[in-house]
């Protein structure tokens, strides 16, 4: 289905108000490893989507600002 506006599905410059399919599982994911709390870890997710090793390296930047 054509978008206006030169608007890809992959890359809509909208924020989004609603979490990706499987998003939410991916943030109880870093929560649980990471320690980190749900809204970090979901803007973590958000930001690098399922780059685990980035994520992990940004998570650490959180717990040292603690």
């Amino acid at each position: 289905m054509p978008r206006r506006n030169g608007e890809t599905a992959r890359h809509s410059r909208r924020p989004r108000s609603r979490p990706l399919k499987g998003e939410e599982t991916e943030v109880k994911h870093v929560v649980e490893t990471q320690g980190l709390s749900t809204a970090q870890a979901r803007e973590l997710v958000r930001r690098y989507g399922n780059d685990w090793r980035k994520i992990e390296e940004a998570a650490k930047t959180y717990k040292g600002d603690e």
